[in-house]
């Protein structure tokens, strides 16, 4: 009977076995996936924002504070393996309707244990376990995703800055302009329409820098939440560049990051706890059978307790089965079964994502590559042209138009340049998060302890 009642695991073996390509695409090196990417950044402002992100990012610490309250109901299915133990003390005293007054006291221990024979108990145990491992290791995600988070915001800041140093030279260049066509029209060398145009250009980049101010106001208040901060837009205005990589990362296999992605691991063992529930379920429907055992002793005074003159003792043993609950126990396992089937669907979703965004920012990688060495080209040959335009509108050889078009070119190319070098570092960040590339050396670290993001209170 026992072994009639035995229940296996009914993930399906196809999930086990999820077709994987053999390598990524464009790829040429097999090399594993390294550790410790931040590093590559070099920049010790950096490395403090990351470290203060990691203990006061209030999202954080709640999925912290979720990691120990599954380890505390960890601790509670455990204890369902040991037999409980009451004790209860109680003492009265009546008035009869005679006159006569009494006294009472009673002492009583009582020991209950259900035997674990269907594995029911051991089923509930391991679905706590393994939700809680899956919480571990979505925490261990989240810390991964927060530090891309915080570098990526960081190099925005910076982005932001630089743009607005350059329109603040797009201003300071207008007003020159403004100036010298200015004089040249009071001295009859231009004409009213090369005024207006200066004049408008202007406006324009004022209202365009006031608007680039703000998004750096803004990109600034974005990573100070990510810090845990007040957004007050009060970050180090050192100056700062953007770092241009040029190193290709070690893709390793398509295979390697299904056991390096917390993601993915988090998403295993919740297909893992969907399946010990099903057997929970599935066991629920067997009788449960107790043990139980008391010692009682009573007495007219508490003095009297324990005297052994009233000792008493029980041992008695219980079968429960469910004969009839119109259906409930059966639905039940049905529902469990089903969350089964759609958790192995959300993993199997996670894991095809997975790979999409490792063959995304290869893709990404390689198309803005080949885009900032062409806006490097454009924009060398687009400054030399604004230096040109200018020299011959001077010398009456081009309207003043044709220097607004090749200013114009020029910004444009210097702007698209900062956002490219942006984009690289957020498309590598991105990459190194997707392939399961952990931000710290991980031979270094202590298990990445939950308490090290709590601060005492």
């Amino acid at each position: 009977m026992l072994c009639g009642c035995a229940n296996t695991s009914q993930v399906d073996n196809s999930i086990r076995s999820a077709q994987v390509p053999q390598d990524w695409q464009f790829s040429e090196k097999t090399s594993p996936i390294s550790d410790n990417w931040f590093a590559q950044f070099s920049q010790p402002q950096l490395s403090l924002l990351v470290d203060e992100a990691l203990n006061i990012n209030q999202s954080l610490r709640q999925e912290a504070y979720d990691v120990q309250i599954l380890e505390q109901q960890l601790v509670q299915a455990d204890a369902d393996f040991w037999p409980e133990l009451d004790l209860s003390l109680s003492t009265g005293r009546s008035k009869s309707t005679n006159g006569g007054i009494s006294n009472s006291s009673s002492l009583e221990l009582e020991a209950s244990y259900e035997l674990d024979i269907w594995g029911k108990l051991s089923a509930a145990q391991k679905q706590v376990n393994l939700n809680y491992l899956a919480a571990k290791a979505k925490y261990q995600q989240d810390r991964q995703t927060l530090v891309a988070n915080v570098v990526t915001s960081w190099f925005d800041w910076i982005a932001a800055k630089q743009l607005s140093g350059l329109f603040e030279q797009r201003v300071k260049n207008a007003k020159q302009n403004l100036d010298i066509i200015e004089s040249g029209y009071q001295q009859g060398l231009n004409g009213a329409l090369d005024v207006y145009l200066s004049r408008n250009e202007l406006n324009t980049e004022l209202s365009n820098l006031a608007q680039q101010e703000a998004t750096q106001l803004q990109a600034a208040r974005s990573l100070e939440r990510l810090l845990g901060r007040y957004p007050n837009a009060n970050l180090n205005s050192e100056q700062l560049t953007l770092p241009l990589l040029t190193s290709d990362i070690p893709l390793g296999m398509p295979s390697d990051i299904i056991s390096r992605k917390p993601e993915l691991q988090a998403s295993w063992y919740q297909v893992l706890a969907q399946d010990a529930g099903l057997a929970f379920a599935h066991k629920q429907r067997f009788p449960s059978i107790n043990l139980r055992a008391s010692l009682t002793d009573s007495g007219d005074e508490l003095t009297d307790l324990l005297s052994g003159s009233s000792l008493a003792w029980s041992l008695l043993g219980g079968l429960t089965a469910p004969l009839f609950k119109a259906g409930d126990l059966k639905a039940n396992e049905e529902i469990a079964r089903l969350r089964l089937k759609q958790q192995e669907q959300i993993y199997l979703d996670t894991l095809y994502n997975a790979f999409s965004n490792v063959e995304n920012a290869i893709t990404t990688e390689n198309s803005l590559k080949q885009r900032y060495q062409a806006t490097l080209a454009a924009q060398q040959n687009a400054a030399a042209a604004e230096t040109l335009a200018f020299e011959q509108y001077q010398r009456g050889l081009v309207t003043y138009t044709t220097v607004l078009e090749a200013q114009g070119r020029s910004f444009n190319a210097q702007s698209a340049l900062i956002q490219i070098k942006n984009q690289l570092l957020a498309n590598r960040i991105n990459l190194h998060v997707a392939l399961g590339g952990d931000f710290a050396d991980t031979k270094n670290l202590q298990d990445n302890k939950l308490e090290d993001v709590l601060i005492n209170e």
